[in-house]
């Protein structure tokens, strides 16, 4: 494992994502040109619904949410539609121009602050729920990694937890990302009680399906589904 590097690794994720940025189709990202995308978005938020039904939290609108790495806002935007209160959320990002796309888009009331997140000013014990959706996949220094996880775990309230959304290989067509499997999560946040299930239809696969086949492809083959949604739960009794 490497040491943490809080100076090298921020600097070098806005790199990865430049290129990325650079290289990158919209149009294979956009929720309206892309069907297995959309199909893939809907899935992610009745599932992300469900596990904290199943929590127990019936509404959220009396909930502090933090998103790192929120990029223009897009899962902001979704919590705000489930009924979270604009102004007990706030979003954390590195890039200046996803930070301010996000501020164009969101909600005023949505805070989003813009720099590293070991910067950012949260109360420990403060955020009933901490979100990193495809997050941890773009940090390659594993020590940077474990040192933002447990900067994520102190700000979680006893009883909330971090909800981590990423997919669980590597890509071989991008070395600029990392996969995280279920015991990377579980390494990173080791005192969690962990709920998880398998998302997410793999994208090369589902660009090519019509898009009446998406959803029953989904169910029929799960071993083709190659992203997580985790949720890291505090315990009431834990330390921060």
């Amino acid at each position: 494992m490497n040491d943490p590097t809080p100076a090298t690794e921020p600097r070098a994720v806005t790199e990865r994502y430049a290129r990325r940025d650079a290289a990158q189709d919209a149009q294979r990202y956009s929720l309206y040109a892309s069907a297995s995308v959309l199909q893939a978005h809907q899935e992610r938020l009745c599932a992300m619904r469900q596990l904290w039904r199943n929590h127990g939290w019936e509404s959220l609108a009396d909930l502090h949410i933090t998103e790192a790495g929120c990029g223009t806002g897009g899962n902001l935007q979704d919590l705000v539609r489930l009924g979270a209160d604009p102004t007990r959320l706030q979003g954390l990002e590195l890039l200046p121009v996803r930070a301010a796309a996000a501020r164009r888009q969101l909600p005023a009331a949505v805070a989003v602050l813009e720099g590293d997140a070991l910067q950012a000013r949260i109360a420990p014990g403060s955020q009933q729920a901490v979100l990193a959706f495809t997050l941890f996949s773009s940090i390659l220094d594993a020590g940077f990694r474990t040192t933002l996880a447990r900067q994520m775990w102190q700000w979680v309230a006893p009883g909330g937890g971090v909800l981590v959304y990423d997919f669980v290989v590597d890509n071989p067509r991008n070395p600029d990302v990392e996969g995280v499997p279920l015991a990377e999560v579980r390494r990173l946040f080791p005192s969690a009680r962990i709920t998880s299930r398998k998302l997410t239809l793999a994208p090369p696969l589902a660009r090519r399906l019509p898009a009446a086949l998406l959803a029953p492809a989904a169910i029929v083959l799960p071993f083709a589904r190659t992203h997580r949604l985790t949720w890291a739960v505090k315990p009431l009794t834990s330390s921060p």
